[in-house]
């Protein structure tokens, strides 16, 4: 019995090492711009740019194969930093895309809702939680308000609402200049 135990510790053991050095000798380096382009990006994986996430559009966007203005979550400011990085000439953004809007979330009316699971498939977040057959709710923190739920509902009951305003998330409507006064 000691010896079974024995003989599957050192096989672990050497397994384990093993993995360890294929890791690091045939580690796969990825595409420095893409990775910097990515950290630049809302990380909301909302497919708003025509790609499955910030990822995808990061490599499309290092490799040359898409335009700088197509996140419309970053906004201007994003793309910006984006043509800074890869060269390409800033475009102006898509004015749906331009036009300042307060962040929406999505609501599902849980009294019409009829649990068909399609609004859950489609999220790109996991921002829905439900079953089959059961009533659905949103996590309203982890929702990116993509709307992608909206379109797949059968029931209409899911709506785009402006974001509750709390202490926690209230920001400034514009910035504040203090003027001082002459004397």
């Amino acid at each position: 019995m000691i010896e079974a135990v024995l003989i599957f510790l050192g096989l672990a053991i050497l397994f384990g090492l093993l993995l360890g050095y294929a890791s690091i000798r045939f580690k796969v380096e990825g595409n420095p711009m893409a990775e910097q382009i990515d950290k630049i990006l809302p990380q909301t994986q909302c497919g708003q740019c025509g790609f499955p996430g910030c990822k995808p559009y990061a490599e499309a966007l290092a490799n040359g194969e898409t335009e700088v203005n197509l996140c419309i979550p970053g906004g201007n400011e994003v793309m910006i930093k984006i043509s800074e990085i890869t060269g390409l000439e800033p475009k102006e953004m898509d004015e749906a895309a331009a036009e300042a809007k307060p962040k929406e979330t999505a609501y599902i009316n849980e009294d019409l809702c009829i649990g068909c699971v399609l609004c859950i498939k489609e999220c790109p977040v996991d921002a829905i939680l439900g079953a089959t057959k059961l009533m659905h709710t949103v996590i309203q923190q982890e929702c990116t308000g993509c709307e992608k739920c909206v379109p797949v509902c059968p029931v209409d009951c899911i709506e785009m609402l402006p974001e509750n305003v709390t202490p926690k998330n209230w920001k400034w409507p514009e910035p504040v200049v203090v003027e001082k006064a002459s004397k």
